[in-house]
């Protein structure tokens, strides 16, 4: 399935976007390029910095193993695509901040991807 590829690239905590012939970069991954409907899509890694989008505070965990508050945010990388991720560190967080990659360990060696405040 293409999204193993993805998962694979954050064993080695690689964040990757696809790009397609005709220019256009994207987030998820899929079969089809969403610009051109092209199947020559390649993996490329990302700089690893974007901006906030948007973002919310959840206070009620969906299950127990999950430690509130924590924070999700809609972030825009440098590439251009935009990614659904956790925003790691201290608040208060704002539209418009840039971010950049950190990793949070999962226990079957894949890496979740999850941004931080720019330094």
């Amino acid at each position: 399935m293409i999204e193993d590829e993805w998962w694979d690239a954050t064993r080695e905590r690689r964040l990757v976007v696809q790009r397609c012939p005709c220019g256009h970069v994207q987030h998820y991954p899929r079969e089809l390029c969403t610009g051109c409907g092209g199947t020559s899509l390649t993996f490329a890694d990302t700089s690893g910095h974007g901006t906030v989008d948007s973002f919310t505070a959840v206070h009620r965990a969906p299950s127990p193993d999950l430690e509130v508050p924590y924070t999700v945010a809609r972030v825009r990388l440098a590439e251009g695509p935009i990614i659904l991720t956790h925003l790691d560190g201290p608040g208060p967080w704002a539209c418009d901040e840039p971010v950049r990659l950190g990793w949070r360990p999962l226990p079957d060696g894949r890496n979740l991807p999850v941004f931080t405040k720019e330094a």
